[in-house]
C-alpha cells in the first residue's frame, strides 16, 4: 500500500462522478469516504468494483456514513466501535491491510458550543480515544482518516480571531483532539507543510471557497512507525472549484510501504 486518502463526499450518489474521476486521476491504494448519506444496500458498489476497488460500506439513510474503497481485500473489518450502543451513529470504520490499521471516522459536527449535539461530539471523541487505547497500540501502523470537523490550530483557519470558541475550533474541541493525539499521533500534513492558509472545507454561503475562507478539519493522522514512512501529504483543492462539488476536498498521504 502507498497511498491513502480521505474525503468527505457530502453524498456518494450525487457525487459519484466526481468520486470516480478523482480515483482515476490519482490511483489511492485505499480511499475513506464520510458522509456517504446512503445505506449500505443503495451505496454504488458496482461502479467502484468496475474501477477495480473492493467497497466496505457502514451507511445509515440521509445523514452520515462512511466507507472505505481499497484496491486490495481487508484483513479484517470493524463497524462502529465495539461495543458500540445507540445513540452513536454509523461514524467510524475500519480495516486491515497487512500490518496497515486504516480507521475512517466521521466526527460529528456538534452544531453549536454548549448545545446537546456539542456534548454529543465530545463523548464521540472520548469513544475514539477510548478505541485507541483498549484495541491498538502507539506502536502500530495505524492512520485515523477522515473529517474531524475540528481545526487543530490557528493556522488552520482563515480567521482565529473571528473563529475563536465558535464550533469547529472552540477550545474544548481542540484540548479533546489533543487528548487523542497525545495517545501517539502526527498529523501527517504537518511533516510536510507549516505555513498557514492550507483549507480542506469551505462554506457554500458567503463564496467563502472564491474569498479563501476556509478552516482544515479534514485529516490524516498517524502514529509515529507509520510517520516515518510518510513520503507525502497534501490537499487537492481541484474538485473544490468543480460544478456541485462537495463542500471538502480531497485530502491524501503517501508512503514508502
Amino acid at each position: 500500500m502507498k497511498t491513502i486518502a480521505s474525503w468527505n463526499v457530502n453524498s456518494i450518489n450525487v457525487r459519484l462522478p466526481h468520486v470516480l474521476e478523482w480515483l482515476g486521476k490519482n490511483k489511492p491504494d485505499v480511499l475513506c469516504l464520510q458522509e456517504i448519506k446512503t445505506i449500505d444496500e443503495k451505496f454504488p458498489r458496482q461502479a467502484f468494483e468496475d474501477a477495480g476497488y473492493h467497497c466496505e460500506v457502514f451507511g445509515e439513510k440521509t445523514y452520515n456514513g462512511v466507507a472505505i474503497l481499497s484496491t486490495t481485500n481487508p484483513g479484517s473489518v470493524q463497524k462502529g466501535f465495539i461495543g458500540e450502543k445507540e445513540p452513536f451513529s454509523r461514524r467510524f470504520l475500519e480495516c486491515t491491510f497487512g500490518q496497515v490499521h486504516v480507521l475512517d471516522v466521521y466526527i460529528p459536527n456538534g452544531q453549536a458550543v454548549g448545545s446537546e449535539k456539542f456534548f454529543y461530539k465530545l463523548n464521540w471523541l472520548k469513544a475514539l480515544k477510548n478505541h485507541l487505547v483498549t484495541e491498538h497500540n502507539p506502536s502500530d501502523l495505524l492512520a485515523i482518516c477522515g473529517d474531524y470537523n475540528i481545526a487543530p490550530e490557528d493556522r488552520d483557519v482563515y480567521d482565529p480571531v473571528e473563529l475563536k470558541d465558535q464550533i469547529l475550533f472552540s477550545s474544548e474541541e481542540k484540548d479533546a483532539l489533543k487528548d487523542i493525539q497525545s495517545w501517539g499521533l502526527v498529523d501527517s500534513f504537518r511533516l510536510f507543510n507549516e505555513e498557514a492558509g492550507h483549507f480542506s472545507w469551505w462554506d457554500y454561503r458567503m463564496n467563502a471557497f472564491r474569498r479563501k475562507m476556509g478552516l482544515r478539519i479534514d485529516h490524516i493522522w498517524v502514529t509515529e512507525p507509520l510517520s516515518r514512512l510518510c513520503t507525502e501529504s497534501w490537499i487537492d483543492i481541484e474538485p473544490r472549484k468543480q460544478e456541485k462539488p462537495s463542500d471538502h476536498a480531497p485530502i491524501a498521504a503517501r508512503f514508502d510501504i
